[in-house]
This record gives C-alpha cells, sequence and structure tokens, in this order.
C-alpha cells in the first residue's frame, strides 16, 4: 500500500456537497477562472477577462446575489463519524441513521470499525510493545483511510443524497498511543490535524459510553453474551472511562463535533443524535424528534491562563459576511485553521419553504472557492477576526471565542462562550467551566449577535440590508415591535460556526 502523506490525505482532503470533492460548481464565476494558455500571455485579454469574472460574480445569471445554484441539484455527500467509548450506543446509532435517512430517500453507506476487523484477527493490543503499537496505529489509519475513500467514492457516484457513517475515524487512534508518538508519526507522514480532523469529515458524533452516566446499564460479562461482534473487547468501568475521555479529546477542535451525553434515557439518546445531524443538514425533523438542545453563549470578563485550561485546542477564525439575495437571506464565509493549515465553510441562512423557521445550510469549500466569493463580500459589515479555543468539560463541548483587531471597537477585549445544551438551571450550572469569570449570559441578546458586532454602523439605529445599503430610517411615531420589516430577519438567532 502506498504511504505518502499525498496518497493518504488527498482522496478526501475537502469533501464538498456535489459530486467533485476538490471542485465546486458555483456557477458561471468559477468557470471564467479557466482561462486559456493563450489568454495568460495576453494582459490586455486577461484584463478583460477579470472584468468579465466580477461582473458574473456581482450578478448572477438569475439577477440574484450570492446564489450557488448548481449546488442545489447535486446530490449531496455528507460524512460523519461515530465514536466513543465502549457500550456507548454506536452499533445501535448507525442502524437508526440508516433507518432514518433511507427513508428520507437517501442512500447511506456504513464503514465498518477497522480496528475491529484487525483486532478480531489474533491481535492483542496489551501485548504490543511501544513501538509496535505505533506501527500498528501508523498501519491502521492507512487501513482505514483507504477503507473510507472506497465509501467515499462510492457516495460521490450516487444519484442521490448519500449519508456515509464511518464507525471512528483517524484521528480515535490517538487515544492509544502516547502524545508524543502520536505527533512523531504524524511528522513522520507529513499528516496535520486540519486535514486528517476538520477537512476529512463533515461532523462527528461523540456517543458517551454508558460507563460514564449510565453505569447500571454498563455490564461487561452482558456485553459479551448479547453483542457477539464486540467479544473481543473487555473493557472495566474505569478503564471504559478512560477510553471515553480519550477518544473525545482525540475530536475536540473539529468545527462540528456534538457530544451525545447519558442525561437522558437511551431512546431519547438515540434521537438526539439523529436531530443532531439533521440539524447540521438543515432538515426539518418537526414532531418526529424531541426538541433537544439549544445554543447557549455567555459573556466572560477576562482570558484566563492557559494552564487553567484542560486539554485544548486553538484555531484563527475569520469571518465575512457577504451581500445576498434579500432582506431574509443571509450569507457568510469561514476561514479556520491551525499552523497555516485551514478549512474553508461557506454558510446560508434562510427560511424554510413555509417561512416559518430559519434555517442554516453549510456548504465546504476549496481555497479557490472561497477567494472567489470574497468578492462579494459585503462592505457594510467588517470582517470578523477571533482566536477560537475547543475543549471538553464534564463531558459538555465549549467553543471561546476571543476578538482580535483589526475589529470595531464594540468587540475589543470581547469575549464569548458557547455551548449546546438541553440542560437548564442547577444541572448546566454544574456542567460549567469553574475556572471562567462569566458575567452573565446573552443567548439571544442582540448586542453579542456576529451580525450586529460585524455591523460598520450601530444595529440600533439603522440595519445593513444583504446589499451593504443602509435601511431606510423608521417614522418617529411607528413602533418597532409593529413594523414588519423589522420582523422580517433576527440576526440574532443564528449560529456562529
Amino acid at each position: 500500500m502506498a504511504t505518502t502523506a499525498d496518497q493518504v490525505m488527498a482522496p478526501a482532503l475537502v469533501p464538498t456537497t456535489n459530486r467533485q470533492q476538490s471542485k465546486l460548481n458555483v456557477g458561471p464565476m468559477l468557470q471564467q477562472n479557466c482561462t486559456t494558455l493563450s489568454s495568460e500571455s495576453n494582459p490586455k485579454k486577461k484584463k478583460e477577462q477579470k472584468q468579465h469574472q466580477l461582473e458574473s460574480i456581482v450578478k448572477s445569471p438569475s439577477g440574484k446575489l450570492n446564489e450557488m445554484p448548481n449546488l442545489k441539484t447535486k446530490p449531496r455527500v455528507y460524512k460523519i463519524v461515530l465514536t466513543g467509548g465502549p457500550c456507548g450506543g454506536k452499533t445501535t446509532g448507525q442502524s437508526r441513521l440508516c433507518t432514518f435517512f433511507e427513508n428520507l430517500g437517501w442512500k447511506v453507506f456504513r464503514v465498518p470499525e477497522t480496528a475491529t476487523v484487525l483486532l478480531s484477527g489474533g491481535v492483542k493490543f496489551s501485548d504490543l510493545t511501544a513501538e509496535e503499537a505505533k506501527k500498528f496505529q501508523e498501519n491502521l489509519i492507512r487501513t482505514m483511510v483507504q477503507i473510507e475513500n472506497t465509501f467515499f467514492e462510492l457516495g460521490n457516484s450516487s444519484t442521490r443524497d448519500c449519508l456515509i457513517i464511518c464507525d471512528r475515524g483517524v484521528m480515535d487512534a490517538s487515544a492509544y498511543i502516547p502524545k508524543e508518538k502520536w505527533e512523531e508519526m504524524m511528522a513522520i507522514n507529513k499528516w496535520n490535524p486540519v486535514e486528517m480532523r476538520d477537512n476529512r469529515y463533515n461532523q462527528i458524533l461523540h456517543l458517551v459510553s454508558a460507563a460514564n452516566g449510565a453505569e447500571d446499564f454498563y455490564s461487561t460479562e452482558k456485553r459479551k453474551r448479547i453483542y457477539q461482534d464486540h467479544a473481543c473487547r473487555s473493557e472495566g468501568v474505569e478503564l471504559a472511562r478512560e477510553l471515553d475521555y480519550k477518544s473525545a479529546a482525540a475530536w475536540v477542535g473539529h468545527p462540528y463535533f456534538d457530544v451525545i451525553d447519558n442525561s437522558t434515557n437511551f431512546e431519547t439518546k438515540m434521537n438526539r443524535m439523529i436531530e443532531s445531524v439533521c440539524q447540521k443538514l438543515g432538515i426539518d425533523t418537526r414532531d418526529r424528534l424531541q426538541a433537544t438542545s439549544r445554543k447557549l453563549k455567555f459573556l466572560v470578563k477576562n482570558l484566563p491562563p492557559a494552564s487553567e485550561f484542560p486539554a485544548f485546542q486553538d484555531f484563527d477564525v475569520v469571518h465575512h459576511y457577504l451581500l445576498s439575495g434579500g432582506p431574509k437571506v443571509q450569507a457568510r464565509l469561514r476561514k479556520r485553521g491551525q499552523n497555516n493549515h485551514w478549512s474553508y465553510i461557506h454558510t446560508q441562512r434562510r427560511p424554510d419553504v413555509n417561512n416559518r423557521e430559519r434555517i442554516e445550510v453549510k456548504t465546504q469549500l476549496t481555497h479557490r472557492d472561497y477567494t472567489n466569493l470574497l468578492a462579494q463580500e459585503d462592505k457594510a459589515h467588517f470582517p470578523i477576526y477571533k482566536t477560537r479555543r475547543c475543549f471538553l468539560i464534564n463531558n459538555q463541548y465549549f467553543q471561546l471565542d476571543i476578538y482580535k483587531e483589526p475589529c470595531h471597537s464594540r468587540c475589543k477585549n470581547l469575549i464569548l462562550l458557547e455551548t449546546y445544551s438541553s440542560l437548564s438551571g442547577d444541572a448546566l450550572q454544574k456542567c460549567m467551566p469553574t475556572f471562567l469569570n462569566i458575567v452573565k449570559e446573552v443567548t439571544g441578546d442582540p448586542d453579542y449577535s456576529m451580525f450586529n458586532l460585524s455591523l460598520r454602523k450601530d444595529w440600533k439605529t439603522c440595519r445593513s440590508t444583504a446589499h451593504g445599503k443602509q435601511q431606510k430610517q423608521q417614522p418617529q411615531h411607528q413602533s418597532p415591535k409593529s413594523s414588519p420589516e423589522r420582523q422580517e430577519y433576527h440576526p440574532y438567532e443564528e449560529n456562529s460556526d
């Protein structure tokens, strides 16, 4: 098997929602980039093509801004990882997701767990030396990548929307070897976590082990008797908890990492898992699943020393708001990375067909697509620059956004903590990081909406339309609450990505 970094990572570097992994079709603006060699050697012709390209970007054939029409007709390929400690519900979760999405008309592929295949062949991990364990994990990753790529290619050729469920992913291997060995392996193979963790998969779902919060349902002997396919595992409760934490820590930093804990019964846990995937895909589940977690946002007074945090990952994040087709549509770009390795996301926020709820559609981009879409930047907004610190504590995943200059004065020294949770009151308070000085909860407060924070003008006195023009002032006798125009769009409902 080939072992170079390019061969291991290239087939799935940047998965997109159409059937081309490395190329996103966003209409005429990308077609204009396919210049010929003759135009490259002709400066005058090249200048004319650039001008034509900019005109194509500002106005699409349909006359609507920020439109990516071809994405709507191409089947989606969505890649998720189910991870977690022993007895967390991954096997059942795969089956439930498969049934749910097949009922929606999707094609579903289930990628088997590579470690189980290898370990069931007679390998005992506890018998391996440190060097053997390192080599085993290295070969396991190569095998896993090749198996996954087989399914990814099948997904790309599917004529239907396709969900690919991976039973664990490449980063899970880091939970089973010392940190220094893992970093050595990454360096030797020229792998980097942004490509292996962030760009390879669309979403990570960590199903917390029953050994952590549902101990009465964790029984090694029972699992051996019922789940014969997992008979090669015999972890005790303490070891299962340790492995559960390590497998969660391996994925800290992924932009769409959801922890499904044991705060509810198992049936509800499975529904929460399905709902989490549907939310990311913009699929309206209506009353088919129970409403669960919501986004919570908190204002933090200051940044404590790094030594007070648990294990964390820091990322550089840049947001740009784009021109869009109307006041009910919001579009933005996000650039996120570490050590000069980047991932790019386009987010479009719009009402659903019944104009009752707002949905977000996220599309992973290549660097080229991102650069082209930047030409549609809405000049009524400042770019937003952040350091995003991701960490896990008490089975709760947090993102700490530390705003950086250049920025509007309202963003200076601003620190916001975000998490998703179905908890409230004392139960939520017990999960919150005690080392942070939290001033207050600001969930739903328009003063702390990223959309409003990015505006060049005060959002209270004017509203930036999708085209960056100032909204006409309300007549003094008209109450803002009675204005149908002001009720059309609520930017503080947005989910920051």
